[in-house]
């Protein structure tokens, strides 16, 4: 029986300086997993605070590919560059209620 698909929720604070740049970081990690996955991710922001954005991906069937696309994203975007003092980029998985 195969493993059931993933759903990546990555979110993080970026710095009230960077939101432009931090804009085109994200279009890129966005453009360069689904070239290398075939997922398409979508960017959210918390809706009372600007400044707290998620990513999601849905439908991951190969995690361990995926992953590395995602790290080699986000590491080519320059992103960390964009984030709040101290923040980090936090990765959280699930799998559907009726797997």
């Amino acid at each position: 029986m195969s493993e059931p698909p993933l759903y990546y929720y990555v979110y993080y604070r970026i710095a009230l300086d960077h939101a432009d740049a931090a804009a085109r970081a994200v279009r890129r990690i966005l453009a360069d997993v689904e070239k290398c996955t075939g997922i398409a991710g979508r960017r959210l922001r918390r809706g009372d605070d600007t400044f707290l954005w998620m990513e999601t991906y849905e439908g991951v069937r190969d995690r361990a590919a995926f992953e590395s696309a995602l790290a080699a994203a986000v590491e080519e975007s320059g992103l960390a560059r964009c984030l709040a003092a101290g923040g980090t980029r936090t990765v959280e998985r699930f799998v559907s209620g009726d797997a």
